[in-house]
């Protein structure tokens, strides 16, 4: 029997694999961290603030979202939003993660695929 350490592992890397289609699919529109972390958390994906803001910083880099610092009247906030690179890369992994889904479901359910 796997124990509940070992799930949860192998959980968290199911989890891992997914993160950043579900965090490019909140950026549509700007929002700021903690605003993106509530999405998420709301929609059945939590993630961490250690895990959320270096992903962030790092697509930043990659050119896959851009930023910008607003204050809209409060304390100053970073807004992500896709770029367009982030746009086109969204799609793709869209796409991929579509592929992947289908075959899951064919494999869970003990089903071969028969390519023509």
């Amino acid at each position: 029997m796997v124990t509940g350490g070992a799930y949860d592992k192998l959980e968290l890397e199911l989890r891992r694999g997914v993160v950043v289609l579900a965090a490019l699919s909140q950026l549509h529109t700007a929002r700021y961290g903690y605003e993106l972390r509530q999405s998420l958390t709301e929609n059945g994906m939590p993630i961490e603030e250690g895990t959320l803001y270096p992903l962030l910083r790092r697509l930043e880099t990659q050119g896959v979202l851009t930023s910008e610092w607003r204050t809209d009247g409060g304390p100053p906030r970073r807004y992500y939003v896709l770029s367009a690179d982030g746009r086109e890369l969204y799609e793709r992994l869209t796409n991929a993660w579509h592929g992947l889904n289908d075959t899951m479901d064919l494999l869970l359910k003990g089903g071969e695929r028969h390519e023509p």
